[in-house]
């Protein structure tokens, strides 16, 4: 698997977490994959929370995101997931 691909299936698999969305610059559309950083230490995923608590999100986002690096180079690196922002919907 390609680093793109793998940014691809990370994003991919953090859309089905309901309460955080790729943290991306105010760029187009599309841009989702800005938000990872993949190296064989650390694969980086900055995060927007979208809900509250944001410790449950984080738990749900690694298992997620787990299983599209197995198999891959970036399989035995620590994975950071970093909420940089909270969107106003969270304190809704």
């Amino acid at each position: 698997m390609t680093a793109e691909e793998a940014v691809e299936r990370i994003v991919g698999a953090l859309a089905e977490v309901a309460g955080l969305r790729p943290a991306t610059p105010s760029l187009p559309m599309g841009r989702e994959g800005m938000a990872v950083d993949l190296s064989p230490e650390v694969v980086q995923v900055r995060l927007i929370a979208t809900r509250l608590p944001i410790p449950p999100l984080l738990d749900r986002a690694a298992r997620a995101v787990r299983p599209v690096l197995a198999g891959t180079e970036w399989e035995n690196a620590r994975l950071r997931l970093v909420v940089t922002d909270l969107d106003g919907a969270a304190f809704g």
